[in-house]
């Protein structure tokens, strides 16, 4: 193996004399007549050749083979190993989803829950070495998965999250408590929480203000996305004839997701259609960006030396032959 590279490669062009310095020997032999007159050998046509007959091309072999190692070893073979030290600003991020009965309203395609799962989603494709969480709520809150970087897992978390996994209702406050405690103790230097909804806090024990003032003593950045069409959104009922859609008020309780986000340090979105809730989460996920440093390097180790020893083990024995078994007397 000649390595990764070579540091003079242009040396190599010196290869192209091997094989017309063969060229020109094997024409000398074709051409070569004897001063010596000598009777008939054709008796002996069909005799059995001897060694040294046999070996006499052997030394210009031997010759060229150690020029080809040589001009190798003079390009510089080297092998190069290379890569990156990367420095990161880690971001420790918790996503916080309603999936409260009315986030099934169908002013978004297919559904409000659906369109934020699959932003959602995406948002945490395009993520690298942040840690993600998953906090889910209606009328009570947990966590579907905690702060982590293996996003296949979290990914699959997420996609498994439905309505009816809890009682309904729509507890704010709780879940922001939830988020404010899987990211208390994280020391990464930026921690920040996205929280979408579509209603007004109705349930909990916390409301939404006190956890926005806890969150900003551990210095969590909180994003709001209230998600709901203005006026009416369409809503499935279950009817004896059947599933129907009717038109609901939406109510979202945007004065209170306006205040926590500031509180925070953070900011309030409003998203009336896929389209919009798209292109929310991807200004967060630029305004949330892991600063990277990286610096790239590449290590040279010299590999002419077995070249070079090998042209020269070569060379001694072509010079040894030529001095002892394939000696030819003038």
């Amino acid at each position: 193996m000649l390595g990764d590279a070579f540091a003079y490669p242009w040396v190599l062009w010196a290869l192209l004399v091997i094989p017309v310095l063969a060229f020109f020997y094997w024409r000398r032999r074709q051409r070569m007549v004897s001063e010596v007159t000598f009777s008939s050998v054709r008796p002996f046509a069909h005799a059995p050749r001897a060694l040294r007959e046999r070996l006499r091309d052997l030394p210009i072999a031997l010759r060229l083979a150690a020029l080809t190692l040589f001009i190798v070893a003079l390009a510089r073979p080297q092998s190069v190993s290379s890569g990156e030290n990367i420095t990161t600003e880690g971001i420790d991020i918790v996503l916080v989803l309603d999936i409260s009965g009315s986030m099934l309203a169908e002013d978004f395609s297919p559904n409000r829950l659906v369109a934020a799962k699959e932003v959602a989603d995406e948002f945490i494709g395009g993520r690298r070495n942040d840690r993600i969480g998953l906090v889910i709520f209606s009328a009570e809150s947990f966590t579907q998965c905690p702060l982590t970087t293996d996003y296949p897992v979290l990914r699959t978390l997420l996609r498994e999250v439905n309505n009816g996994m809890i009682a309904d209702g729509t507890a704010i406050g709780l879940a922001l408590a939830n988020g404010v405690n899987r990211l208390k103790e994280s020391e990464a230097k930026s921690k920040v929480m996205v929280l979408l909804t579509d209603g007004v806090n109705n349930r909990g024990e916390i409301d939404p203000i006190t956890a926005a003032k806890v969150a900003t003593t551990y210095g969590i950045r909180v994003y709001t996305v209230g998600v709901g069409a203005r006026g009416e959104a369409p809503y499935p009922v279950q009817t004896p004839f059947g599933i129907q859609r009717r038109l609901i008020p939406v109510d979202l309780d945007e004065k209170t997701l306006t205040t926590v986000a500031e509180m925070t340090g953070g900011k309030y979105y409003r998203a009336t259609d896929n389209q919009k809730l798209k292109a929310i989460y991807r200004e967060i996920d630029q305004l949330e960006r892991t600063k990277i440093e990286v610096t790239a390097y590449k290590r040279y180790s010299e590999l002419f030396y077995g070249w070079l020893a090998g042209g020269l083990i070569v060379l001694l024995l072509e010079v040894g032959l030529v001095s002892t078994v394939l000696r030819k007397i003038p």
